[in-house]
């Protein structure tokens, strides 16, 4: 028995137990041993042997990985691959696929994963609904690559208040995500940009550690896999194509190649500067499936608002539209609409930050004309009041980038 295959740290002894978990892989756990049973199993000369340790800690590093830091245990696990020149074109093309026009920014991704394994970055949420899309052999590869610092937990693992599994891990992968909740959505949003987490594991207080985790998430639900709001930056969405062909042998060869694409990565300029905390200016990470899961969950009177507010421009073929909150009113009532004046003022003010006119004065408002079975034209009135007004450049900017 090698002495490496236990550990003191502080005044307690653990033995490294490789424990097989359902995917057939193993997990390498510490399990607090006696030193009596120690004693016992291989006599008392062995454990003076044993290596020592004041403490844990965790140091993330792929390149210069060292199992005792100062004088702490390392809970990181040691990077398994060593670069090497060689051909990666099937690494690339699953990259390449997944990500798109986008495909610098996901070697960016990676390269930062693999070189700077602390920084912050955004959460990847990879959307399909159709199978056979490449979003299993993705998170595949990067598993294969990160080794076991990645992970993969379901919804529930997720939610679980135990959660000392995946609490020191670069990657926590989650297949078939549905986070409908909002304090799931709020739990997702904290910790990608948290840099203390408590830990907890059954029977045993709950730790404060360091956080560096990355979540990678996948769904077949392309509208509501999980709850973002408007103005949010830290998801990258990446709706998925369906894969032109299928090769039953793609995980042999991507593993083949892992050397060559860490050689690549080591060589590789960086195509993006840090321009956020979560490293991606926010404006590159904005895509439609983004979009279209912003505008699933916003509320549905806003986009009734912004729709209206358009096709009176359009109409009128003017670039903005001023209203009292009342002709608001009417004017979505016409198209069925049914709200109170408190909905509207909180949109206006508080979400779209507008301000009144500062005194009542003379403006000119639209009354539609016609019926909703037809083409609803509009016609000018000039009323009084303390008005607001809306451009077509606001509408715009804020729905893209909320």
């Amino acid at each position: 028995m090698k002495t490496n295959s236990y550990i003191r740290v502080g005044t307690t002894y653990y033995k490294i137990v490789e424990k097989p978990i359902l995917s057939g892989e193993t997990a390498k756990i510490r399990v607090a041993w006696s030193i009596e049973t120690i004693r016992q199993d291989h006599g008392k000369d062995f454990i003076s042997q044993i290596p020592k340790y004041d403490d844990f800690c965790i140091v993330p590093s792929h390149t210069r990985y060292r199992e005792r830091v100062g004088n702490c245990f390392n809970l990181y696990e040691p990077f398994e691959h060593s670069p090497k020149p060689g051909e990666c074109q099937t690494v690339l093309s699953v990259i390449r696929h997944v990500l798109g026009k986008q495909y610098e920014m996901g070697l960016d991704y990676i390269q930062l994963l693999y070189l700077h394994p602390v920084e912050k970055l955004p959460i990847i949420l990879l959307l399909s609904k159709e199978r056979n899309t490449g979003k299993s052999t993705f998170l595949n590869l990067l598993k294969d690559i990160f080794g076991k610092n990645m992970t993969f937990n379901t919804n529930e693992d997720f939610r679980s208040q135990f959660n000392s599994d995946w609490a020191n891990k670069l990657l926590i992968g989650i297949e078939e995500v549905l986070f409908d909740k909002q304090q799931d959505s709020e739990r997702l949003k904290n910790l990608s940009t948290a840099f203390q987490f408590k830990s907890e594991a059954k029977g045993k207080d709950r730790v404060e550690t360091v956080f560096f985790g990355k979540f990678l998430l996948c769904s077949n639900n392309e509208l509501n896999p999980i709850m973002i709001q408007p103005g949010e930056t830290r998801y990258w969405v990446r709706k998925l194509p369906v894969l032109d062909k299928t090769d039953t042998e793609i995980r042999h060869k991507l593993r083949e190649e892992i050397p060559a694409f860490l050689y690549f990565l080591s060589n590789r300029k960086l195509s993006t500067e840090k321009k956020s905390r979560m490293w991606f200016e926010h404006s590159l990470l904005h895509t439609d499936a983004l979009q279209r899961i912003i505008d699933y969950n916003r509320n549905s009177l806003e986009v009734e608002m912004k729709e209206l507010f358009l096709e009176i421009m359009d109409v009128q073929q003017v670039e903005s539209v001023s209203f009292c909150l009342t002709d608001l009113r009417s004017l979505l009532m016409f198209q069925g609409i049914d709200t109170d004046i408190s909905r509207l003022r909180k949109i206006v003010k508080n979400h779209w930050e507008l301000s009144p006119s500062p005194n009542t004065l003379t403006y000119t408002t639209y009354n539609p004309v016609g019926d909703l079975s037809r083409n609803i034209s509009f016609c000018e009135t000039k009323k009084t009041g303390r008005f607001y007004t809306v451009s077509r450049e606001f509408l715009n900017t804020y729905f893209l980038m909320n």
